[in-house]
């Protein structure tokens, strides 16, 4: 199995130190960000009666809050690049508390799409993609188990707000609760404010003087690098100062995009409807509770989830299936920019994080409304749940299926590369020895021709 993408950061990362500060300030920025948007379901139904709209009009609410966090992948790329994770996060924590709080003063529907969905999920957006960035920045051998801690924020969260929703729904109703909520999340500041640069301590070059080899192949490279540039065009230029598009050609990052986006339309529906879903049988006590291949189990395993869920009424088996499916959403949320990670190198992951995100955010915005019509249309969940689980599935079949030819075409490339290696070694060798023939004819012929004068002279 091939390795995964190189890591050229141009500097050794600590691994450690600072980093795992770090490390807790993405697990508070990532837990909000993830889990904020799914424990909100539980004003819904209130908000739904509050404002007499449809399941699908209410599920709009956390539906563009999600796609808008996607959506502004880019932006938050572009900052990251040009200002640094902290400044950026605390931006970010600022723009969802004060959305939070304006929502709370709200008398319509459209009032809680702009607050809440756009303004806080750009809020989101701002944390989301620097915590997955600096980790890179500050870890490579432990990367794994830091990006892991980090993404365990979203479960954890998830967990805890639900109930801590759920007091304050029960003493504070829905606008009090948004109102201290924004509060809350103005904690999101502090955890950017962990999110210290990292001082990069320069090295010298091993080698300053470069053999003829070396230079020709400098040349030859420099030479290809320009009239690639020639051929790009000026504004295409301009782009990859921000973000590097170039990844739309990269293949196994179109294949991870590609399964993302049919994974998507399935993912946050069910937790979205999982509290509405309790209350409709009766429930209103409610608490929710190699690499690629790994990834694909993962979203495969939540599609089953999905899809048993109808299958297990009442309470105990909403129980059973929030505690299979919160170790399968666990696992996803743990993978899903590691993988991205593995593909594609920590120096390009800020512009995959952004091109990916602008992408998924299509399904991600649908989703959840599509899957409300569901209800509403057959006013019954569970085909809700059969649908979603049914995406998944077969976003994580595909998932499988391109990464095991990815792999083989992998593995074909490196085989290939090492061929024209050796025959390149082998021209050179080649080269080398002939001029070394030419080098010892000439010394010969100079050194008969040295002895000749020397018998010619009296």
């Amino acid at each position: 199995m091939p390795q995964s993408a190189t890591t050229n950061l141009g500097y050794t990362p600590p691994d450690g130190g600072w980093g795992w500060a770090v490390v807790f300030g993405s697990f508070i920025s990532i837990g909000c960000s993830y889990a904020f948007p799914k424990s909100l379901t539980i004003y819904f139904k209130e908000i739904q009666e509050y404002f007499s709209i449809s399941y699908s009009e209410i599920a709009w609410v956390s539906s563009i809050m999600l796609a808008t966090m996607y959506a502004g992948g880019p932006v938050s790329s572009i900052l990251v690049n040009r200002y640094g994770s902290r400044p950026v996060v605390i931006v970010g924590g600022l723009m969802v508390g004060v959305a939070m709080v304006a929502a709370s003063f709200g008398t319509t529907i459209l009032h809680l799409y702009l607050c809440v969905g756009v303004i806080g999920g750009f809020g989101l957006a701002f944390n989301l993609q620097p915590s997955l960035t600096i980790i890179g920045k500050y870890f490579l051998v432990k990367r794994p188990i830091a990006n892991g801690l980090a993404m365990a924020g979203s479960p954890v969260f998830l967990s805890t707000l639900a109930p801590l929703n759920q007091f304050l729904f029960d003493h504070f109703g829905w606008r009090g609760s948004f109102l201290i909520l924004g509060g809350v999340l103005l904690n999101c500041c502090v955890a950017g404010s962990l999110m210290r640069p990292i001082k990069i301590k320069t090295k010298l070059p091993v080698r300053k003087i470069t053999d003829e080899n070396d230079t020709g192949k400098l040349d030859v490279t420099s030479q290809t690098a320009g009239q690639d540039e020639s051929k790009q065009s000026v504004c295409a230029t301009k782009v990859n100062q921000f973000i590097d598009v170039s990844l739309l050609k990269h293949r196994g990052f179109l294949i991870y995009l590609v399964g993302n986006v049919l994974m998507f339309f399935g993912f946050f529906a069910p937790v979205v409807f999982l509290a509405p879903y309790a209350k409709h049988q009766g429930i209103d006590e409610w608490i929710r509770p190699k690499i690629q291949y790994f990834f694909s189990f993962a979203v495969t395993y939540n599609g089953l989830c999905h899809m048993m869920c109808p299958l297990l009424p009442g309470y105990s088996g909403l129980v059973v299936y929030a505690v299979f499916f919160g170790l399968a959403f666990g696992m996803v949320c743990a993978l899903l920019f590691e993988v991205l990670m593995d593909l594609v190198g920590a120096q390009r992951f800020s512009s995959a994080v952004g091109l990916a995100t602008i992408i998924e955010c299509g399904p991600v915005l649908l989703g959840p409304p599509i899957s409300g019509l569901l209800v509403d249309i057959f006013m019954d969940y569970k085909y809700m749940y059969f649908a979603c689980g049914m995406m998944m599935l077969l976003g994580g079949i595909f998932l499988f299926i391109m990464n095991y030819y990815n792999y083989r075409w992998l593995e074909k490339e490196g085989k290939q590369r090492k061929v024209v290696e050796l025959e390149i070694g082998s021209a050179k060798e080649l080269a080398a020895n002939e001029e070394d023939k030419d080098n010892e004819e000439e010394i010969k012929l100079s050194t008969e021709e040295a002895a000749d004068s020397t018998s010619k002279e009296p």
